[in-house]
Order: structure tokens, then C-alpha cells, then sequence
């Protein structure tokens, strides 16, 4: 920590000219910096809205520096600089109310940032209001969402750090919802559709909870959200639910439990494909693709993509698991020409 403080004495030393600029004074006048932030955190004073970030990473020793922000969200992976080193890396964030979960607290008002990593170092920062960001809504469950508290985490709390600056993660997947709690709770969905902006990508994968829901009306709620998206101009992708961790004697992973087969037998990830067709819709088969890598990883090693060790847990992902298969959706939207090559971060 001693090499951030460094960093950041440094920085304030360039800009003690500088004063705060508070959230009103937002117009296309100076960005809000490095002054909004003491060791290993930042806050800027801004309301509901999608910022651009700029960070400079870096210090006279060999740093290794990663931001988080808002409730946990991974914004840009560990980077590292050599001694002396500056790195220049930007992204887009989204501020909103609630933070998190839409169900869940309001949290902090503005924009939190989190600055880790192995040997942090943040030489400078700016905050600008986003003036062309492309949105991507995320509709989901307990899977996706932000995930308010360690070990859990979402793959979609995961995604940001995968997206350059002008692609922007909101998360308004939210835990225990199904295809019908979502449409219905008024926090959820008819506060979605209304933010939708022309060329907006809204990813849906909600099936863990559909516990009871029979096949009709599944499909009948996979078609309405998927209306709701194109009503608003938007880009509906479709994706089926991330596997369950429950192996068979032989190591595979073909039963209902690991396959979101629900009780009235509804194969859920067959009927996410079947109107994913019929609509034309552009599909992400994560149960194919987690399913793969699960039984790639077999019984031990898919341990820790889960939180088998911390909870028992073979539904639910760690940091490390939602990491990855965060990794996986972006690698999906990459080849279905979803979003452009430029605008993630691989490796």
C-alpha cells in the first residue's frame, strides 16, 4: 500500500492547484480527479448516470494495480507497471439507484471507486459524463447479479472489467427472480425497459428460479421481454443459465439438476434456444459452454468455480468462477458480432 501512497501524494502535488468540482458543475467543464481520492479509494459526487473513467497507473517501484467500484463491480483487471512506469487505461461505468441488486439497498450516492490489486499505484484519474456509451442491460438472477457481499459474485459483476471504455454494464439482475417475479415486481422490469436506448444490448438469462413455471408460460415470458427490448429499440440476446455443479458416477453433468430441468420437467436451456429461433434472436448457450468446462475441469477442479468450499454451494460462483465466466459471455458477444473486438479487453 506504502507504493500507492506514493503515487498518490505525487499526483495531488501536481494538481494542489485544483479544486473539487462538484456534481452540478458538470457541462462539459473540467473533469472531476485525483483530489477525490485518498489511499486505495475514490468518490466523486455525481448523480445516476454513465460516467468515462481515465485512470494513470504507476509509480517509481513495479506496481500491479486493479479497480473495483460501486457494490464489488471488477472495472479494470490487475495491470501491471514497471518501476517508473505510467499506464493509461480508460473504461465506463454505470451509477445508479439502487447501486446493486434493484431489490436491494440504495448504497452510496455517486460514484465509489476501489483501487487494489498486488503493488497498487494510481497516478492520476479523471471523471467525465459518458457522451456516446452503448449500454448493456443485464436481466437476470443470483448468477448475474452484483452480489452484495464476499464470496459471491455474479458473472455479470464480473463483465465490466472485460469492456473498454464506451461499453457499459448495467446489472439489474437480482436475486430469487424468475421469468414471472421479474416481469411482475415493478422494481425489475418496468424499470428497465424504460432506460432501453436505441442499439442497447439487453442480455436475459433468468431460468434457476423458474422452479415451478410450466413450459407455456416460460416461453410466453421469454417472448414478452424479448418485445419489450425491440419495443424500445433494443438488441435482445438470450442466454441460457449457467450449469448447476452436480456430476454423475461417470463425471458428466447429464441430469436435470446440473441442466435446469425443473419439477414439471421443463428443459429450460431447450426452450431458451427453441425462442431464441422462432424470434430470431441471438443466443449465448452458456449451459453449453459451462457445461463443457465443468466437466473439463472435473469433480476437484470445478470445485473452485463454485462455492463448493466456502458454502457447500454447487449453484452459485466464486470471484475466480464468475471471472470466468464472465470471460466466456464477452468471448460469445465477440464472435456473434454483438460488440466490436476493439471495445474489450481479452487475455
Amino acid at each position: 500500500m506504502r507504493r500507492f501512497n506514493l503515487a498518490v501524494s505525487a499526483a495531488l502535488t501536481l494538481s494542489a492547484c485544483l479544486t473539487a468540482v462538484p456534481a452540478q458543475a458538470y457541462g462539459g467543464h473540467r473533469p472531476l480527479g485525483i483530489e477525490n481520492c485518498t489511499a486505495g479509494a475514490c468518490h466523486f459526487d455525481v448523480p445516476p448516470g454513465t460516467y468515462d473513467v481515465k485512470v494513470l497507473l504507476g509509480g517509481e517501484a513495479a506496481s500491479s494495480t486493479a479497480v473495483s467500484g460501486e457494490t464489488r463491480r471488477s472495472l479494470l483487471p490487475e495491470t501491471p507497471a514497471a518501476a517508473g512506469e505510467r499506464v493509461a487505461r480508460s473504461f465506463t461505468v454505470n451509477v445508479r439507484t439502487p447501486e446493486g441488486e434493484p431489490t436491494g439497498p440504495d448504497g452510496t450516492p455517486g460514484l465509489d471507486l476501489a483501487v487494489g490489486g498486488s503493488a497498487p499505484a494510481l497516478a492520476d484519474i479523471s471523471v467525465t459524463p459518458a457522451r456516446h456509451a452503448r449500454q448493456i442491460f443485464l436481466v437476470g438472477d443470483s448468477t448475474v447479479c452484483d452480489q452484495p457481499a464476499d464470496p459471491y459474485s455474479g458473472w455479470g459483476q464480473q463483465l465490466p472489467q472485460y469492456l473498454r471504455k464506451g461499453l457499459s454494464v448495467a446489472n439489474y439482475a437480482d436475486s430469487g427472480e424468475s421469468t414471472v417475479t421479474y416481469l411482475q415486481n415493478p422494481q425489475l422490469w418496468a424499470t428497465v425497459q424504460p432506460l432501453i436506448h436505441p442499439g442497447d444490448l439487453v442480455l436475459i438469462q433468468l431460468a434457476h428460479n423458474d422452479k415451478t413455471t410450466d413450459e407455456a408460460t416460460y416461453r410466453t415470458n421469454l417472448e414478452t421481454l424479448v418485445a419489450g427490448v425491440r419495443e424500445k429499440v433494443g438488441d435482445p440476446v438470450l442466454v441460457t443459465p449457467i450449469v448447476r455443479r452436480w456430476f454423475n458416477a461417470d463425471g458428466t453433468l447429464n441430469n436435470n439438476t446440473a441442466l435446469l430441468v425443473n419439477g414439471l420437467g421443463v428443459d429450460h436451456p431447450a426452450v431458451i434456444r427453441s425462442v431464441a429461433a422462432a424470434e430470431d434472436v441471438p443466443l449465448i448457450d452458456l449451459t453449453a459452454k459451462t457445461k463443457a468446462l465443468v466437466e473439463s475441469l472435473g469433480v476437484e477442479g470445478s470445485k473452485a468455480i463454485y462455492l463448493y468450499n466456502e458454502k457447500k454451494d454447487n449453484t452459485h460462483t466464486s470471484v475466480h468462477g464468475a471471472t470466468v465466466y464472465a470471460g466466456l459471455v464477452r468471448d460469445a458477444l465477440v464472435a456473434a458480432h454483438l460488440v466490436p473486438r476493439g471495445l474489450v479487453r481479452v487475455g
